[in-house]
């Protein structure tokens, strides 16, 4: 699987590492290089700085022939402008974005976009643990 990720922090970072480490093509995009340094000094994959946002960006990251895109930034409007690209303009197959405003999670489902709330995701592990 080629995979192209929008951001560097963490998730990003911990994300791109276990791809590699599995083998497969990744390319992480950030505004900023210094976050890159969180990727391990093994990472196979490429980085690139610049806009994922912009289509040019996008087509030397290789999203035209990725089978997936992941937008991780704090960044919501961002996450979902990106993903809306790789999936109505590049034709990415699964396409993935952070939401961290849970209110607009079902926003952007209705969009088509396979939208995450950490804050959800991380309520309903809580809950499921109370109730062990």
């Amino acid at each position: 699987m080629n995979a192209v990720i929008m951001g560097s922090g963490r998730v990003a970072s911990e994300l791109a590492t276990l791809l590699d480490r599995e083998g497969h093509g990744v390319v992480v995009i950030d505004l900023e290089p210094a976050p890159f340094k969180r990727l391990p000094a093994t990472f196979g994959g490429k980085t690139l700085l610049g806009d994922a946002t912009d289509e040019e960006v996008l087509r030397r990251a290789g999203l035209a022939s990725a089978d997936a895109f992941i937008a991780l930034t704090r960044d919501d409007d961002r996450n979902a402008m990106a993903a809306q690209i790789a999936k109505h303009i590049f034709g990415v197959r699964k396409v993935i974005c952070r939401i961290y405003d849970p209110l607009r999670e079902e926003f952007y489902k209705t969009l088509g976009l396979e939208a995450i709330s950490p804050i959800m995701v991380f309520a309903r592990l809580v809950k499921g643990r109370l109730e062990e």
